[in-house]
């Protein structure tokens, strides 16, 4: 499983995480299984699916990816919709070939694209760090 360093590992100040310590080798991947999105869902939420739709633009832009270390379960708010699967979808693979949708990112998400005052989701005053020797596996 590829681990992507330097990804944000969550949403600062909130349990909402965005990645996973180690692949399970006894049942394999968490299947990425698509959420409906209802009008109604809590703003912590909503801002959770933002930043981490705002994390995979800024680590990986238009271009293709592995799903690697990502949550399935952050995953499957934007499956189908803002990230799509390149080729043929396997949801329990960890060598999945993902890839955001630009325009339906910019239709959802507007926010994320103003140029005058894009939110700030704290990546830097995170304390994350992607050298930590004890998530190295």
């Amino acid at each position: 499983m590829l681990k992507h360093r330097g990804f944000p590992g969550r949403l600062p100040g909130t349990d909402f995480q965005f990645v996973i310590r180690r692949e399970n080798r006894k049942k394999g991947a968490t299947p990425i299984l698509r959420r409906e999105r209802f009008r109604d869902r809590k703003p912590a939420d909503r801002r959770a699916d933002a930043g981490f739709l705002a994390a995979l633009i800024d680590h990986f832009g238009d271009q293709p990816f592995v799903r690697g270390n990502l949550d399935a379960g952050r995953l499957g708010w934007l499956i189908g919709r803002e990230v799509k699967a390149v080729g043929a979808f396997d949801p329990a693979d960890y060598e999945q070939m993902l890839q955001v949708d630009m325009a339906v990112a910019e239709a959802s998400f507007p926010d994320l694209f103003a140029a005058d005052d894009p939110p700030d989701f704290g990546w830097n005053d995170d304390g994350w760090d992607d050298d930590d020797p004890a998530d190295r596996s």
